[in-house]
């Protein structure tokens, strides 16, 4: 129970702050919208992986340096590619990548509708044929 509550722990250590608490804070929030290549599901702000200190490291020392935010994402973008942002602009290598579940699931419903339209019907719908109701009625026996 504990740990739907938990919140994910920031995985910047203290060594890699930068003095200046704007360009941390600024850091920071760059580092949120960059995915580790790693572990893929994570930004490099919450991410253990030596890759994603790498690139906290990168996006620091950019900062560091006098960079605005989209230059410090453009640099990073033109290393890793737009994979490295977790939300990536809609583009030709991206479209996938937006596309995908929509199309999954809309093949996966037509499946759907074509399997229910093409099953046979079930045995129990048909009504019973004038020698069918006659042997119930005999299995039966009188009825009171």
């Amino acid at each position: 129970m504990a740990l739907l509550f938990a919140a994910p722990a920031a995985a910047v250590l203290p060594d890699e702050m930068l003095p200046d608490a704007a360009q941390e804070q600024r850091a920071r929030a760059l580092s949120k919208d960059l995915r580790c290549v790693v572990c893929q599901n994570q930004s490099i702000d919450d991410s253990d992986a030596p890759l994603a200190r790498d690139l906290r490291l990168l996006v620091r020392e950019q900062i560091a340096a006098g960079k605005s935010d989209a230059a410090v994402r453009d640099y990073v973008v033109e290393r890793y590619g737009n994979f490295v942002l977790l939300k990536p602009p809609v583009e030709g290598d991206t479209l996938l990548l937006w596309v995908g579940p929509f199309a999954v699931l809309l093949f996966g419903a037509l499946g759907l509708f074509l399997w229910q339209r093409n099953r046979p019907a079930a045995r129990g719908d048909a009504p019973l044929t004038a020698a069918e109701r006659a042997e119930l009625d005999r299995l039966s026996g009188p009825s009171d």
